[in-house]
């Protein structure tokens, strides 16, 4: 009698902990009526990988596969490009960024890629063994000046077009799985192995390491438009700072807008605020209310690929943003409104 009743006490623990976590997660959500996004057709099964614009309609989209599509009409249509590198050579075009005219390219293995003429013409630079890791991330800084981030965690500038890089940092942190940078210059790393992250401000020349938020994995890292950090981990966790000047190991309780397998692998905010995240198998929820709750994109829903890449992007405060999600095999989707 005695073992059928702690049986009984057993299940309905059990039980009462599965309620409570179901408010927490779901395996549903609600699909919107309506979506801001439009699919465009590339016509080709690379990734897209990066977007950058020169002005409000002229830009250009990079991927794998030597990948590089133009716009003259602010992203509705993209048409062919080369570039005059050697044929044999398979690059992955990764990062592109664009001050006015002034634009650079960042690719693998060791490509970089300078235009003074908003990308009619580009000008490879030879790197040689000059920069440890791979090309990673680009920002355009003015006339001739650039930062470039590597696969290693190493950060250099130029101011001479690229004739000479010089470090911002002491040792470069290691190997990574993603860098971001934000609109002060400061960095966010993760660990190829996503067992910790660092952080870069534009005052230090060292990277300062931080524990993960839990013992999840970080997939990825990132600024939200107040300045403060996101966090992308295993098992479809969102995580926020509360603000700018928090303490780096000072982070939020986890979100999981919903459990279907896949993780997210991006995240990123519209001008009307909403979050949107993206991932595997054609994920892509937003929320209005800052995380507390999500709804699915029915574009987003119905792309038979992963989503890795959320992008807005602005050449000036005046000007309409622009908006891109990015997915594999070809896949685009253009921001509406």
């Amino acid at each position: 009698m005695k073992r059928l009743s702690s049986q009984l006490v057993n299940f309905f623990l059990i039980l009462c902990i599965c309620l409570g976590l179901g408010g927490c997660v779901s395996t549903r959500l609600s699909i919107a009526s309506s979506s801001p996004w439009q699919q465009v057709d590339l016509n080709t099964q690379a990734n897209p990988l990066d977007i950058g614009f020169a002005d409000d309609n002229h830009g250009f989209l990079i991927g794998t596969n030597r990948l590089i599509r133009e716009t003259n009409d602010g992203g509705k249509h993209w048409g062919e490009r080369s570039l005059d590198i050697q044929s044999e050579e398979n690059f992955r075009l990764i990062s592109i960024d664009f001050f006015e005219g002034e634009g650079w390219i960042a690719g693998q293995p060791g490509l970089v890629l300078h235009t003074q003429d908003a990308g009619k013409s580009w000008t490879r630079l030879a790197l040689g063994n000059q920069l440890p890791g791979e090309p990673y991330l680009i920002q355009t800084l003015g006339a001739n000046s650039a930062e470039l981030a590597t696969t290693a965690g190493a950060v250099y500038y130029t101011n001479d077009g690229g004739q000479t890089w010089e470090s911002k940092v002491n040792e470069a942190s290691g190997g990574i799985r993603d860098i971001r940078r934000g609109k002060n210059g400061e960095y966010v790393s993760v660990s190829s192995l996503g067992n910790f992250y660092a952080t870069l401000n534009p005052s230090q020349d060292y990277w300062e390491p931080h524990q993960r938020a839990s013992s999840k994995r970080v997939q990825t890292m990132g600024y939200k438009p107040d300045g403060s950090l996101w966090m992308l981990s295993r098992g479809a966790e969102i995580r926020f700072l509360n603000k700018k000047d928090d303490q780096e190991e000072n982070w939020g309780k986890a979100i999981i807008p919903i459990v279907n397998g896949y993780n997210y692998l991006d995240l990123a905010w519209d001008p009307n605020g909403s979050i949107w995240a993206a991932g595997g198998n054609g994920t892509l929820l937003f929320s209005k209310d800052g995380g507390d709750s999500w709804e699915t994109d029915p574009v987003g829903d119905v792309q038979p690929t992963n989503l890795i890449r959320v992008l807005f992007d602005g050449p000036s405060q005046q000007e309409k943003t622009k908006g891109f999600v990015l997915g594999e095999r070809g896949t685009l989707l253009r921001w509406v409104g």
